[in-house]
């Protein structure tokens, strides 16, 4: 009974992890092209969140099937959904330099998240397949900094006016 139970819960959570993941990349794209105001970038904002706590808990708990195998799926969504908490208790609490730390740790968590996404399935993309393993640890970060940068920069500019 426990083999019929671990063979056919998986293939459910595996289609509602990917639709997680789907729904939390394209709120995010659209928190952060939107205008930083109440309206479209907190609704998107708060998707993009609980579908991200989604996408951790499914990643454990599918993690936790094949450990040996996944285990650094699991830290990588503990480490999205925590810095995406971060983000979100320094915007709701109003912290010293919130927007900052808003606006870095919800950029960490988006590049932590497709840091997952890469490393796990890299490897099944094409044109992705193509280069090295190491770079599915390392290009998504490259990118992802240098939009923290810009947004960074760019909040500065706006603030000195």
């Amino acid at each position: 009974m426990n083999i019929l139970i671990a063979h056919a819960l998986p293939t459910p959570l595996v289609g509602a992890h990917i639709l997680g993941g789907v729904i939390c990349t394209l709120s995010g794209l659209g928190a952060m092209a939107s205008d930083k105001r109440a309206g479209r970038h907190v609704r998107l904002g708060s998707i993009y969140y609980w579908s991200l706590g989604w996408v951790c808990a499914s990643a454990t708990f599918l993690g936790a099937l094949r450990w040996s195998d996944d285990y650094y799926l699991v830290i990588l969504g503990v480490l999205s959904f925590g810095t995406a908490s971060i983000g979100r208790a320094a915007r709701r609490r109003r912290w010293h330099g919130w927007v900052n730390t808003h606006l870095v740790a919800m950029g960490l968590s988006y590049i932590v998240m497709l840091t997952a996404f890469c490393v796990g399935e890299g490897e099944t993309l094409p044109l992705v397949n193509k280069l090295p393993h190491v770079s599915y640890w390392v290009l998504p970060s490259l990118i992802g900094m240098l939009f923290i940068a810009r947004a960074l920069c760019r909040h500065r500019k706006v603030a000195a006016f």
